[in-house]
């Protein structure tokens, strides 16, 4: 990569307008968004783990300092994204990874406002009364301890211990062996942290309801915008902010890349596996009457083919059709299936993450056999808010005298449902007191009393994530990282998803053979094996049947 590149892509006057995304592509990235506000277990992200790209949840030293999917979330996702020594990321096609860390920021602060209450609860309730508080502690670490067994004799056992515990604390109280100031302080030590517990399950109901509002709205088509005064320098001497704003811009920027990699079985990586696969090859033979063709390059059918496809929006009926695609030229690098991470191109033909035209066009032409980048023209559908990408890659290659025209068709789908599920209200059904036979719902508290013990147990490290992270845990996110693709899931068990992606490529195909014969004919190429291998594979791409083009049964 050429030196400083932020200087390719920052600093720019005027307003900073997002490049990512585009308008309509809401749906995924609200839901990957809404990921950062969520109070459930960490351990359901593991669900929406796919075949190829699954995200792991580190265990910690103590399950009370255990994160919920929010806090891991957005953690993990904050230090991928922006980290100062980050690796390079995977595009997130259909969504604007920079709104999702956006939001990812803006949860993070809200919690750490609440974080900041919390601490000062624990000071006063907590610390000042040190053995009272390690002593509660420990017995609600041992209730979590056993109440996360699967054996349910085990689990109740948990309760019983709290229960006890609570017991001997009264009994303890009334009959206290020690008088004067110590014995005030002992009876300080066992009420404290209980008076510093209720004010800070006031604080955790707060703070929770906001979030879950943050949660639901950006499900509901809304969306809250994300609030992150932090990434704005107010003087020049905001070193934080500044550095904040630059990798959010740098985020931008990559998302922008038009180089790509190819891992293997599991396709183009941010766009999918590759689903179907359409070659025409016939040999380069002069038009009856001349003796030799005029001489072209790959550049020239490939300019000829960008140019056609940008009529595809147009069609001689008033039925909706194609929207506008997104038409690009793209480097394709090869990695191998199981890389933990990939290297973009770099040098004097690179900037700000783009691999510049004339050196496109030199690839295009000279690096098809053998070692090397690809040239692919893409044509791109974002369909669904977002949730369905489709990809129609075009690549040609002249060896000796054959030209071959090879069209390929990759498809990401949705986000995967743990994602887009709305918060249910916390409530508990109950008979009424009268009319004993009809029921009636009483509204339950969004927190739950061990989740307050946790939440204020927490709070004081919030300051230092590493060592919440040694404590509790994190979730690792899957490697090469790209936030659209780690939790996409298969378009094919949607049928109407589905039939989009095998609908857009007879068109495509057609378009891309009619261009390609064009170039021959004016160059003087007899096309007549062309367009009768073309008829052939108009008729196969017609095959109502997506298969796994990227994996070779040999």
């Amino acid at each position: 990569m050429a030196n400083d590149i932020d200087s390719a892509f920052d600093f720019r006057p005027g307003a900073q307008v997002p490049l990512s995304g585009a308008a309509g592509e809401t749906a995924a990235t609200h839901a990957l968004a809404s990921a950062a506000y969520r109070d459930s277990d960490v351990d359901e992200i593991l669900k929406a783990n796919s075949e190829w790209h699954k995200s792991e949840v580190k265990k910690g030293r103590l399950s009370l300092f255990k994160p919920d999917l929010g806090e891991a979330f957005a953690r993990a996702v904050q230090v991928r994204m922006l980290g100062g020594a980050r690796k390079p990321l995977i595009q997130s096609f259909g969504t604007e990874p920079q709104a999702v860390v956006e939001h990812c920021l803006a949860a993070t602060r809200i919690r750490k406002e609440r974080d900041t209450r919390l601490t000062g609860v624990t000071v006063l309730f907590g610390v000042l009364f040190l053995p009272g508080l390690l002593m509660w502690l420990m017995i609600f670490q041992i209730k979590k301890t056993l109440s996360g067994s699967e054996n349910k004799r085990t689990a109740a056992l948990g309760t019983a211990v709290l229960v006890v515990a609570c017991g001997l604390a009264v009994i303890f109280l009334i009959k206290l062996p020690f008088a004067g100031l110590l014995g005030i302080y002992v009876r300080a030590m066992v009420i404290a942290p209980v008076i510093g517990w209720l004010l800070a399950r006031q604080i955790c109901e707060r703070t929770a309801q906001d979030l879950r509002g943050r949660w639901e709205s950006l499900l509901a088509g809304g969306g809250i915008g994300a609030k992150i005064p932090e990434a704005v320098p107010g003087s020049p001497g905001e070193t934080a902010a500044e550095r904040l704003r630059q990798g959010l811009a740098k985020l931008t920027a990559e998302q922008q890349s038009n180089s790509v990699f190819y891992a293997g079985p599991k396709g183009i990586l941010g766009m999918g596996t590759r689903w179907g696969s359409w070659q025409l090859a016939e040999d380069l033979v002069p038009r009856e009457g001349t003796k030799e063709i005029h001489p072209f390059r790959s550049w020239d059918v490939i300019r000829s083919i960008h140019d056609q496809l940008r009529m595809l929006e147009r069609g001689p009926l008033h039925t909706g059709g194609f929207p506008t695609p997104s038409i690009r030229h793209w480097i394709v690098s090869p990695v191998a299936e199981n890389a933990k991470e990939v290297a973009r191109p770099s040098g004097t033909d690179v900037e700000a993450f783009q691999v510049r035209g004339h050196e496109i066009q030199r690839i295009c032409n000279e690096q098809q056999f053998g070692s090397g980048d690809r040239h692919y023209l893409g044509v791109q559908f974002r369909l669904w808010d977002g949730q369905l990408v489709i990809t129609m890659l075009i690549t040609v290659t002249v060896l000796h005298e054959t030209l071959r025209i090879e069209v390929t068709g990759h498809a990401l789908g949705p986000v995967h449902t743990l994602f887009t599920t709305k918060p249910k209200a916390k409530v508990k059904e109950v008979s009424k007191t009268v009319k004993f036979w009809e029921t009636r719902e009483i509204k339950q508290p969004l927190i739950e009393p061990l989740d307050v013990v946790r939440l204020a147990a927490r709070a004081p490290f919030t300051w230092f994530p590493p060592i919440l992270d040694y404590l509790g845990g994190k979730l690792v996110l899957p490697e090469p990282f790209g936030l659209r693709h780690a939790w996409a899931d298969k378009p094919w068990r949607h049928r109407f998803m589905a039939d989009d992606a095998l609908r857009a490529a007879t068109p495509v195909l057609r378009v891309v053979h009619a261009a390609a014969i064009r170039v021959l004919e004016e160059n003087g190429v007899d096309t007549e094996r062309f367009g009768t291998r073309s008829l052939l594979l108009s008729g196969l791409v017609q095959d109502p049947t997506p298969s796994k083009a990227d994996v070779y049964d040999a």
